[in-house]
């Protein structure tokens, strides 16, 4: 499911959930701008997942399956997973689709921003706990998306998913 929760069809659906901002981040550099007009040209998905969870005991992120040019997922897994589930951290780097694309619930989604990056943040995907997707502009027409699963614990999957988005919005680009 985690890698399915990554690529859902292009379709667009505003966004009808209460405003409120996801994270907050201090001021930071711009990444690298890109002349090829994909703002994702020198970014590797696969590094960045690395580089977000460096240190947190997370095995070498691997292309996902359903969208291997375009997205990265690492699982780190627990001895004991009824105490500790599996924790599945997935970034997608999308040239050519709006971060406003692909809302599943737009009644539940939260529109927020981190250091002024504007996002989506959805709850549950695919109607089931433990699932957590943020979307962030990277452009007008560029996202990168970040999912996370943890088991049936969508408040610890929108708090990893917010970690991560703050840790993977230091490494982006800026228009």
């Amino acid at each position: 499911m985690g890698t399915a929760a990554i690529l859902v069809a292009a379709c667009s659906t505003p966004v009808n959930g209460a405003a409120t901002p996801t994270a907050s981040a201090p001021a930071s550099a711009s990444g690298p701008a890109s002349s090829s007009g994909n703002p994702f040209a020198s970014l590797n998905q696969c590094q960045l997942v690395d580089q977000v969870l460096a240190g947190q005991g997370f095995p070498p992120a691997q292309p996902s399956v359903a969208d291997s040019k375009r997205s990265c997922r690492s699982k780190k897994t627990f001895e004991n997973a009824a105490k500790d589930p599996a924790i599945e951290v997935g970034i997608a780097l999308q040239n050519g689709q709006k971060y406003t694309e692909n809302i599943q619930n737009p009644n539940t989604a939260h529109e927020g921003n981190i250091d002024g990056r504007k996002l989506i943040e959805q709850r549950d995907l695919l109607a089931s706990p433990g699932g957590c997707q943020i979307g962030m502009e990277v452009g007008p027409n560029a996202r990168a998306l970040v999912v996370v699963l943890i088991g049936n614990d969508t408040p610890a999957a929108c708090k990893k998913a917010e970690d991560v988005a703050t840790a993977l919005d230091k490494l982006l680009p800026r228009n």
